[in-house]
């Protein structure tokens, strides 16, 4: 999946130490070269390991003893380095379904992605984009440095999708994978693929503005338009120059994509079909003829057309309804 130990795109866009007046001493020489190893550390790691680097240059700049601060530097480095590795080694290989759209188109997904900042990926329902992105991110060597952060604008969907990526990888739900919703947090800090709602990964940004925690977000149903989508996009617009390192994949139906591209100056889009599936609309009216039908609710209504569907032969029924109440009411 890697082809060096340290593949993982270099540079946070975070501010760099300038070192060219430190002292000659030869542990202020070997700061330099510890700089140069920031690129390859933990994200969320960088910004505790600069600030040493900061204070042991303005030391050098004073012609003060640096010795100890370097080698607490060199050690923090090098665990956070060892981390890396070890996500490396231990990511998951993907397999993926070959019947879906987007696997069909996996080799230009991977490489857009590769070569791009940003990137639209436009497709029906039933393209697989929604479960199988996170494994292509991962299959680029994503996740290493950061997590792969997945939003969902549904609690319920970001639960299930977590299940579904879990299981295609092979893993246990809150391992490799894990989800976060409110009042449910079942991620580990091992976990490399991160599925939650948009508002949580919106509330982050209030403890971590720059996302360090994430290498990788992909931003799902953004055609939906919410708040807190539209609020993620703006704000993620205004990250991009801080974190160059950072990809960014909006998923979208076939609903304006270019909008989307304008908005990341013109990202690239990628239009990915659909599975079909013939569609037969019947109408059936809430009140039935009968007398004794005349006061059914809307529960019992549902009830008689999956009964008319179950006595045509195996399958899955979908009920559309209008919120939660409603839902639990017809699930009772």
């Amino acid at each position: 999946m890697y082809n060096t130990p340290f593949d993982a795109p270099a540079g946070t866009g975070l501010p760099t130490v300038d070192m060219s007046s430190a002292a000659g001493s030869p542990e202020c020489g070997q700061l330099v070269q510890l700089q140069q190893l920031l690129d390859a550390c933990l994200l969320r790691d960088i910004p505790d390991l600069r600030k040493q680097l900061q204070s042991l240059q303005r030391r050098c700049r004073d012609q003060q003893a640096v010795g100890r601060g370097v080698e607490r530097l060199s050690a923090g480095i090098a665990r956070s380095r060892q981390r890396v590795e070890r996500r490396m080694a231990g990511a998951p290989t993907p397999v993926y379904p070959l019947a879906l759209p987007v696997v069909e188109r996996r080799e230009s997904i991977l490489a857009i992605i590769r070569d791009n900042p940003v990137v639209i990926l436009c497709g029906e329902t039933g393209s697989g984009k929604t479960t199988q992105l996170p494994k292509i991110c991962l299959e680029l060597g994503r996740g290493a440095r950061g997590k792969i952060g997945h939003t969902q604008p549904r609690r319920i969907a970001a639960r299930s999708l977590a299940a579904r990526i879990a299981e295609e990888l092979g893993s246990a739900l809150g391992e490799q994978v894990g989800y976060k919703v409110r009042f449910q947090d079942r991620v580990q800090d091992s976990s490399y693929i991160k599925v939650m709602t948009d508002g949580m990964l919106l509330a982050e940004v209030q403890s971590d503005p720059d996302l360090l925690e994430y290498d990788t977000l992909i931003i799902d149903e953004a055609h939906e338009r919410s708040l807190n989508i539209d609020f993620l996009l703006g704000y993620l617009h205004r990250l991009l120059p801080r974190r160059p390192d950072l990809k960014i994949i909006i998923t979208s139906a076939t609903i304006n994509p270019e909008r989307f591209s304008e908005h990341f100056g013109a990202a690239p889009i990628i239009e990915v079909s659909g599975r079909t599936y013939p569609v037969e609309i019947r109408y059936r009216p809430l009140q039935g003829e009968d007398e004794d039908q005349k006061d059914r609710g809307r529960g019992e209504a549902i009830l008689d057309a999956v009964d008319e569907l179950a006595a045509e032969g195996p399958g899955d029924v979908l009920v559309f309804l209008p919120g939660e109440r409603a839902i639990r009411d017809t699930a009772e």
